[in-house]
């Protein structure tokens, strides 16, 4: 290539750079941020709380375009504002609670020109107070005692088939276990090789909402930590098949399982999912290999209200790790709080419950499997969670009764990130020192 064709490329080369940079520049949108005055955004009752509000490009104050925000409780707004100044040392806002709850501010910036843009925060007064938002039904440990006899009454028949992966180490099986409530336990079940009997806890993985088989890779995470680890699908489904055929499940017979027999607790989708748990156990405490002492359970979202129920079930269970938890507080609308996750009960235009499915969701709340439960416990909540919010997970964990240990993430919505599953596994690996 000759020097002036050099000099050209190169020259092509920046214009081509200057015109990039340019259009990223015109295509950045402003930045907006509302802050708590505490990193924690904790306060108690009588304290105020501080968001800020700034928004900002490349580091500069904007001052054109409009703010408003919005102050609820995730379910009622309290206090609408439009109107908001723009100044450059930021828009503040002060909040108080007369309750135990959780206060979102949510800003919307409207630019001059270009799309609205959103930012959210939350805070918390007196949250160790917080509590459901029904009682725990009088004939709640009756019902789940008859539940078991039932599910005793199922001859426990496993079938193990060998399952290939690379660990020579480890050995992993597909599993299917005979159960009550209208499926099997359905999961894939490792193990370290050649292990001696009575030397290993076990662990149970419960998986989130959707319709899916289990995961292999779960089962191998726990044996690889020494441990019988069996992962189990939530609908007691085959595993390894085609995608399409979980699509077909989830668009057909499982379509809307969340609400599926809710209008009594004999009926309601959930009584079955818990009765495999129960199933899960049994089998893992069956094993030679089993300690005899240790039994963990590990979850988040629908896993986490799973793990939750397991605690409070099942007097086994030792250990429970508890993700974001959906299942909890479905009658938290009563007091005026919000449900979680999955709005098992119906209100109508006037905001009143359907009665038969306010009171089969008391059977199967994840709340009340939580005053049972005396398992060391850990658990994770994010502050602007709306599919399990922050007010419905305090439900649960101010219910705890054994040794317990929360990880507040102010910032954080319905999510898993890796320092979440790294401090479980961490929580998990102390509790059996």
């Amino acid at each position: 290539m000759t020097s002036r064709n050099k000099s050209r490329r190169w020259v092509q080369v920046l214009a081509a750079s200057l015109l990039l940079t340019a259009a990223t520049q015109l295509m950045a949108a402003p930045k907006v941020s509302v802050e708590p005055d505490r990193k924690t955004a904790l306060y108690e009752m009588g304290e105020s709380a501080s968001f800020t509000i700034k928004v900002t490009d490349d580091g500069k104050p904007v001052l054109a375009g409009s703010l408003s925000y919005l102050i609820d409780n995730f379910l009622d707004v309290l206090i609408p504002k439009t109107g908001v100044s723009l100044v450059g040392e930021g828009a503040v806002i002060k909040v108080a609670s007369k309750k135990p709850q959780f206060l979102r501010c949510v800003v919307t910036y409207r630019p001059e020109e270009g799309k609205p843009i959103v930012a959210v925060s939350s805070v918390g007064f007196a949250v160790a107070k917080i509590k459901p938002g029904l009682p725990v039904p009088d004939d709640f440990d009756q019902f789940w005692s008859a539940q078991k006899k039932i599910l005793a009454q199922v001859k426990m028949e496993v079938v193990m088939t060998p399952v290939a992966q690379k660990e020579a180490k480890l050995e992993s099986f597909d599993v299917q276990v005979t159960c009550a409530g209208g499926a099997p336990v359905s999961g894939y079940f490792s193990r370290p090789r050649d292990a001696a009997n009575k030397t290993l806890p076990a662990i149970l993985w419960v998986h989130g909402a959707g319709v899916r088989g289990s995961s292999l890779g779960n089962s191998l995470n726990g044996a690889r930590e020494g441990m019988l680890s069996l992962d189990i699908n939530a609908h007691g489904l085959p595993n390894g098949k085609p995608g399409g055929f979980y699509s077909a499940q989830a668009r057909g017979p499982l379509a809307n399982y969340r609400h599926a027999g809710r209008g009594s607790r004999d009926t309601i989708y959930f009584r079955g999912m818990y009765l495999r748990i129960v199933r899960a156990i049994d089998f893992l405490v069956s094993q030679p290999q089993w300690d005899g002492k240790n039994v963990i359970v590990i979850g988040h979202s629908q896993g986490g209200g799973q793990s939750l129920v397991a605690g409070g079930i099942d007097p086994r269970v030792t250990t429970i790790a508890v993700g974001v938890p959906a299942i909890c507080d479905h009658g938290g609308r009563e007091s005026e709080q919000i449900n979680g996750w999955p709005k098992i009960v119906p209100y109508d235009g006037n905001g009143q419950a359907d009665k038969k499915a306010l009171e089969a969701s008391r059977y199967i709340d994840a709340v009340n499997f939580a005053s049972r439960c005396k398992a060391k416990a850990i658990m994770s909540v994010g502050f602007v969670d709306t599919v399990c919010p922050p007010s419905s997970c305090y439900a649960a964990y101010n219910l705890l009764q054994g040794e317990k240990t929360i990880m507040n993430e102010p910032k954080m919505g319905h999510a898993a990130p890796a320092h979440i599953k790294n401090g479980f596994l961490k929580f998990v690996k102390d509790s059996l020192k």
